[in-house]
């Protein structure tokens, strides 16, 4: 009898399943260091204790999407372990702060199917749950993922197309308890600019940029203990690259956007989210971004900003689509989030 456990692949999916996803994960100070270490991420808020206290928060939270990580990695080995690619979110919501100590568990709903034209693979799309060691949804999101087929000749499943929204509207973001920037410290936090300094439509050049290593990639997948074979074994792509994890752009993606939007402090919904481009070690990653949407929240000094992070490997800034509506070869990541910043 086999013990080991070769993945599912999209013939093993059915409209409806709950998975609940393996192995727990009790988050420290140890994680945060190595996000830090990993990317160029200086946001304030997930840098200091007395900096967060002063914000109204009891400590520093781990870092948003370092908890997006370990919830998204905890859904690998089910979700994606035979994956093509993954190819985009909807419906993200950061519910509660993660803190040192926390556990993380995962759980998620197949929420769609659609076999792909070519029948060796079709999109599996599921809603995965963050819960904590009290059994609290901390976060939540919509995933679509393209997974092969082990048996071509097995039946297509009716197609089913989830209803998700286009935008988390501003009062479906959860404001974390006691956040108040009223007393906000803009020296200490790096940059002068409030949330009425931004502009609908006004777009940012993030300026610097990252190379990114091979050993690094692996040790940032391996950290969310992500299992998926594309990102460690070249040889499950016939290009005979290892594809790196789509997070670490986005991590990347925002620790850059500090140099302009280092107010931006906790992004707490994320909208859309598209991999356009696939990321190779040696890509150097930079980004821009774009003002979609303001909003006022009832939480004192806190304001919500509407973003679109753009990240490229090259280029020229604020190009993203060609005149056919597809994005242009250098787009790596087009992602749509809140984030929270002071007024």
């Amino acid at each position: 009898m086999a013990k080991t456990n070769p993945g599912r692949f999209f013939e093993d999916y059915t409209l409806g399943d709950v998975i609940d996803h393996a192995v727990p994960r009790t988050l420290s100070g140890g994680e945060r260091a190595l996000y830090h270490a990993l990317y160029p991420a200086r946001h304030a808020l997930y840098s200091s204790d007395a900096f967060a206290q002063s914000c109204g928060l009891a400590a520093s939270p781990i870092d948003d999407l370092a908890a997006f990580h370990t919830v998204f990695g905890k859904s690998v080995p089910d979700i994606s372990l035979n994956a093509v690619a993954n190819l985009g979110y909807a419906e993200g919501r950061w519910l509660a702060p993660v803190w040192p100590g926390d556990t993380l568990r995962s759980t998620s709903e197949v929420i769609g199917l659609k076999q792909n034209s070519n029948g060796k693979s079709g999109v599996v799309y599921v809603r995965t749950r963050g819960l904590n060691q009290r059994g609290e949804t901390v976060m939540e999101f919509c995933r679509w993922v393209m997974v092969r087929k082990r048996d071509l000749d097995a039946p297509a499943p009716d197609t089913v197309l989830p209803s998700l929204k286009p935008a988390l509207a501003a009062y479906d973001l959860a404001i974390p308890a006691g956040l108040d920037f009223t007393r906000y410290d803009f020296t200490l936090a790096g940059e002068p600019h409030r949330w009425g300094d931004y502009a609908v439509g006004e777009k940012i050049d993030h300026v610097d940029g990252v190379t990114v290593e091979e050993a690094e990639h692996m040790l940032a997948t391996r950290l969310w203990q992500n299992t998926a074979k594309v990102h460690f074994d070249a040889t499950n792509r016939d290009d005979g690259k290892r594809l790196i994890y789509g997070g670490h752009v986005i991590s990347m993606a925002r620790a850059l956007s500090f140099n302009g939007l280092a107010n931006a402090q906790m992004i707490v919904g994320l909208n859309a989210g598209a991999h356009a481009t696939p990321c190779f070690a040696g890509d150097t990653i930079r980004a821009w971004s774009e003002v979609l949407d303001k909003a006022e929240t009832p939480a004192p000094g806190v304001g919500a900003l509407r973003l679109r992070l753009v990240a490229t490997k090259g280029g020229e800034p604020f190009t993203l689509k060609g005149e056919d509506g597809k994005y242009l070869p250098h787009v790596l990541l087009d992602l749509d989030y809140w984030a929270l910043m002071p007024v």
